[in-house]
């Protein structure tokens, strides 16, 4: 019994000695190849705006007989948008071709006699002096008569009116608005860090509308403003680059996404997912680099400026050609080994 006892008691012992060992924990993640950033992309909120707008106005303050038009109307070049009652103009028309057709017939009058030589030449050229006078103030009330109707200096669609029947308006007082409903031109706000990039002959742009999902236009820069009085931001307008008009119908209040793309200035640059961006609460920002044997090391890195949609530029820290992970990064501590599910 003493015997089978401490054979039992030795079995306990060599048992209690074993230890399974703990299982190798692997750390699945995605990851990605950097490569050189080559070219940069930022999306900018744009809008069409119209390439021929104008609010029209008077020349000469009156009562508005009629305003012919209505707001959405469309209106052919030339036609009428709105009079002025004439009835005033009119009246001077009436006195000063009065006093044009008196001083013509006595130039004429004047002219019969210095042939004859019963007048002296300077009486004769005094002649011609008021009926030049006459002459141009007559013409002068003809094109004020003829700024009393407002018409279409190009073909559009009636914005606004601002202005009712009989109204008594000023001179330069705004009456309609008229605006081409087909553009070719959108305009975007571009912080005070991009006015540079506008000058870099590498920076192209991109054009699409919310309207049209698929469809890429190619713009070029049109024009832009050099100074912000309020701060918002520096106004940039692009001329789309002959766009399909008769798939794609594009008119001003649009709204678009725009796309500007340029070479990216420093060469040693790598471009990765913001996702890959491990920023512990101790701060500092890192990555992770998958090594020999699919293990990881944490590795600081310099940040570039944002791009794209989701990607970052990385000044400092990752060199083209390396692997780092995108997902997962806040499960991973430094050695750990990796299964690449990518």
């Amino acid at each position: 019994m003493r015997i089978l006892l401490s054979l039992i008691l030795l079995l306990l012992a060599v048992g209690c000695g074993r230890r399974t060992p703990a299982p190798r924990l692997i750390r699945p993640v995605k990851v990605t190849t950097a490569s050189a950033a080559g070219f940069l992309e930022k999306d900018f909120a744009g809008m069409a705006t119209p390439d021929d707008a104008v609010t029209l106005a008077f020349k000469l303050s009156g009562q508005v007989l009629r305003v012919a038009v209505s707001k959405g109307e469309q209106v052919a070049r030339g036609a009428l948008l709105a009079e002025l009652d004439p009835r005033d103009v009119e009246l001077q028309v009436a006195a000063t071709r009065s006093a044009y057709e008196e001083a013509r017939s006595a130039q004429q009058r004047m002219q019969r006699l210095l042939a004859h030589e019963a007048v002296s030449q300077q009486e004769a050229e005094a002649a011609a002096t008021r009926y030049a006078q006459a002459r141009s103030t007559y013409d002068n009330t003809l094109d004020l008569l003829g700024e009393t109707r407002l018409r279409a200096p190009f073909a559009g669609v009636i914005e606004r009116t601002y202005v009712d029947n009989f109204e008594r308006v000023q001179a330069g007082q705004s009456i309609v608005r008229l605006v081409d409903p087909v553009t070719t031109t959108v305009q975007f706000t571009l912080p005070e860090s991009g006015l540079a990039v506008l000058r870099d002959s590498t920076t192209s742009f991109t054009v699409r509308f919310d309207n049209y999902r698929g469809v890429t236009i190619p713009a070029r820069l049109k024009d832009y403003a050099k100074t912000s009085s309020d701060a918002s931001g520096f106004p940039v307008s692009l001329r789309l680059e002959n766009p399909d008009t008769a798939r794609w119908r594009i008119s001003p209040g649009m709204s678009c996404t725009i796309t500007m793309r340029r070479a990216d200035p420093d060469p040693e640059a790598v471009s990765l997912p913001v996702s890959a961006i491990y920023a512990p609460a101790e701060g500092g920002t890192w990555v992770w680099v998958v090594g020999a044997g699919d293990h990881v090391t944490r590795r600081e890195v310099t940040l570039g400026e944002l791009y794209g949609r989701d990607r970052v530029v990385i000044d400092r820290g990752v060199r083209p050609g390396e692997r780092v992970v995108t997902a997962g990064v806040y499960q991973l501590r430094e050695g750990d080994e990796v299964r690449i599910l990518n």
